[in-house]
């Protein structure tokens, strides 16, 4: 197994944004003790992540609105101006020269007289610039210079306080030139830990404020010379071609027309009440095999894929979630919750995502997590529900209560979910549907007094079969070929054929499937682990069998063991009435 610890402590910075050369120590989960009757452990309080400190002395104050702006109290200024020259993707499939105009199509081209309807607030100088008021066809384009990149002094801090900006030709607020923080970085020795403290574009939800932002996009267009070279490319409905932070305590409302929360590189959310609805990807990092997402705390709810794909959050290299609540839905035709390149590790926080393909938390992940696949698709309507061995309810999640997720109602056939509350070595039961009666936020339960009216669920496969660990790729690894759709099972490559007259391997009595060789262990013990690694404390529950499979009445398997860091179960359904 491969041994990568890509985590962060919440509370801790390291000087720098580079890739850290050294080990960084997880974050340190507690096992989760019985709690009282229905009621939810209070460890699933969300982590705070760093909180914002500004590095400047002072702020300009921006007030936005479509009859003009003042820039404290008064006119624009040098370095804060308007105007009317926001890049948007023409309409056109060809410049002038005969040289073709980019790789859009009719559906992301807009009329000149649509982009000059938009104002462009222009940023052009280091501070902190906290912004109000009404923008109702217009962006907010940082743009320190094209030297900027390497220099640390090129630091903005956008403060969003009460702001509402809308475009509909690009990104409604976009960092263009800062400094990057991560200059250095390298795709030969890129890890899953990265520091941005440091990075030049911050964007900040002010206390006790909502935000409310609708963004575009542009579509890649080419340079007016042979050989299709990219001269823009802007995915996203906030976008930032350098490493950026996101920081509360405040709300943020993003509407995407294409993505959501998208960089170049990094991205780090340290904390903000973040809800995002989006066509395509709710949140993107996109540099192949580089790219870390970092989520620190905050509460985000993504509902993705509203056109026809999108993973609620997409890192083209690592994700990392370390604190804060996470819930997140992907397109239900064939994408994931959660996707990273690299591998996705859960080290904290509450995680819920939902989606038709899934690309599973990493095993290497410091929090125990769930990985679920359903035999059959289920509705995101309906709640999720783990109880412990006496019946309490350590987690809970109902999506009608969500705001975000409640109104657009989707199906999905693969889940990752996790919680401090949840405990390797312990056995827990999964419930779907029913009533639940708490205290909550978007639909995640701090608390619970009553539960009533669910089903529980059962499976038959386990990322653990005799003989041996099986299931899990290494982590960041995928196979050669993978095209993001798991085997179900019974599938056989299509060129399959069986030897004339060979037959499969005989099974032992009693077992469903065939073991390493054809051999059956002793009855009662279990494969040797490899060498350095023990099983967690605790007992298995009575019957369990690492297949799915109950020992005793050869049923599918009730008993949701967590013998790992990560489990996956397979073939979920409802318990055979």
């Amino acid at each position: 197994m491969k041994k990568l610890l890509p985590f962060l402590l919440t509370a801790l910075l390291l000087t720098g944004c580079a890739s850290s050369p050294e080990t960084v120590p997880t974050v340190q989960t507690t096992a989760a003790t019985s709690v009282p009757t229905e009621t939810v452990s209070p460890e699933t309080t969300p982590a705070a992540g760093t909180a914002y400190v500004s590095r400047f002395d002072s702020e300009t104050a921006i007030v936005l609105s479509d009859g003009g702006i003042t820039v404290n109290g008064g006119g624009e200024t040098q370095t804060v101006f308007t105007s009317h020259d926001i890049v948007y993707y023409e309409n056109k499939t060809a410049y002038d020269s005969g040289n073709p105009y980019g790789d859009g199509g009719e559906g992301d081209m807009h009329t000149a007289e649509e982009a000059d309807a938009h104002t462009v607030v222009n940023i052009t100088a280091p501070g902190a610039y906290r912004l109000s008021g009404t923008l109702s066809a217009g962006q907010i384009r940082v743009d320190l210079g094209e030297d900027a990149a390497s220099n640390p002094e090129a630091v903005v801090e956008l403060i969003l306080d009460g702001a509402d900006i809308t475009c509909t030709v690009a990104p409604a607020i976009l960092f263009q030139n800062v400094y990057e923080c991560d200059g250095d970085w390298d795709a030969e020795t890129a890890q899953a830990t990265v520091d941005t403290a440091n990075a030049g574009a911050n964007l900040i939800l002010a206390e006790n404020s909502r935000n409310v932002v609708s963004g575009s996009y542009v579509a890649k267009i080419y340079k007016d010379a042979e050989g299709e070279k990219k001269l823009v490319k802007q995915d996203g409905a906030i976008y930032s071609y350098m490493s950026m932070n996101v920081y509360g305590p405040g709300a943020l409302d993003l509407t995407a027309e294409n993505e959501g929360l998208d960089t170049e590189l990094h991205l780090t959310i340290q904390g903000g009440d973040i809800a995002i609805r989006a066509d395509n990807d709710g949140i993107n990092t996109n540099e192949d095999g580089v790219s870390v997402t970092t989520i620190n705390g905050g509460n985000l709810h993504i509902i993705a894929g509203l056109g026809a794909e999108g993973d609620g959050i997409d890192s083209n290299g690592y994700l990392v979630i370390n604190g804060g609540t996470v819930v997140a839905s992907a397109n239900p035709a064939s994408d994931a919750g959660l996707d990273s390149d690299k591998g996705s590790f859960v080290n904290g926080g509450t995680v819920i995502a939902l989606g038709s393909t899934m690309d599973w938390a990493e095993s290497d992940s410091a929090q125990v997590t769930m990985n679920l696949q359903f035999a059959d698709y289920q509705s995101s309507g309906s709640a999720i529900v783990v109880k412990n061995e006496d019946g309490d309810v350590i987690f809970a999640y109902d999506p009608s209560e969500d705001e975000v997720l409640g109104e657009n109602m989707r199906r999905f056939q693969g889940a990752v979910i996790s919680c401090p509350a949840f405990a390797q070595g312990q056995n827990y039961t999964v419930w779907l549907d029913g009533t639940v009666t708490g205290e909550e936020t978007g639909g995640v339960y701090a608390s619970v007094t009553a539960y009533d009216g669910g089903t529980q669920l059962q499976y038959t496969g386990t990322d653990v079969a005799r003989g041996g660990m099986g299931g899990m790729r290494p982590a960041g690894e995928k196979p050669e070929g993978f095209d993001g759709e798991h085997p179900q099972k019974g599938d056989k490559p299509e060129d399959f054929t069986r030897p004339a007259g060979e037959q499969p391997p005989e099974r032992p009595d009693g077992e469903t499937s065939a073991t390493p060789e054809g051999k059956a262990f002793p009855e009662g013990e279990r494969p040797t682990l490899p060498e350095g690694e023990t099983m967690p404390e605790g007992e298995p529950p009575e019957g369990f069998a690492p297949g799915g499979m109950d020992d005793a009445s050869g049923e599918p398997s009730t008993a949701f063991y967590m013998q790992d860091m990560v489990n996956a179960f397979s073939g979920i359904s409802p318990v055979s009435k």
